[in-house]
């Protein structure tokens, strides 16, 4: 059986500044903007997301819920994880390894460098630096959730915000 990982950095933020912590940034309306964008595309293409784990910051959670309505997903159903914040590439596997099985696809959205990083280390295709509000479209197959680990998928699509405009 087939399942599929949704990776999404999350939207264009405010600057970081002396007068706000990194983890309370929140999206600026570009940021929605792309997200709303790129939710519309994957509910027109009719992705089926079943789970949603997401960073605890601000920005991280806004970017899913945004998404979240897109896809017409109950915002209550995102669950926070604190580790995604600032746990590095392990903290994103504990994700998907914890997964429940009867998920077939999972969206994560995260920050750099670690989602890069992340998104590099399950697959063999090269994946760059993602972008702000960028997706990565993995599938893994034949796999549970928790055997998933590094190079054993294949990535299927990267979309950026400046191709849904």
């Amino acid at each position: 059986m087939k399942k599929y990982l949704l990776l999404v950095r999350h939207a264009k933020a405010e600057d970081s500044s002396m007068m706000l912590k990194d983890f309370d940034r929140e999206l600026l309306s570009q940021g929605i903007m792309d997200a709303a964008r790129l939710g519309n595309f994957l509910f027109r293409e009719k992705f089926t997301v079943n789970s949603i784990k997401t960073s605890a910051a601000a920005r991280a959670f806004q970017t899913v819920k945004v998404l979240a309505e897109q896809l017409k997903i109950d915002t209550d159903s995102i669950e926070q994880i604190e580790k995604l914040y600032d746990g590095g590439p392990q903290a994103y596997l504990s994700a998907v390894n914890t997964t429940a099985e009867n998920v077939q696809t999972l969206m994560l959205c995260g920050h750099n460098p670690d989602i890069s990083f992340f998104a590099e280390y399950l697959t063999r295709d090269q994946v760059n630096s993602l972008s702000t509000c960028d997706l990565v479209v993995m599938q893994f197959e034949d796999l549970l959730w928790a055997e998933v680990s590094g190079k054993t998928g294949k990535v299927r699509k990267h979309i950026s915000p400046k191709d849904l405009k």
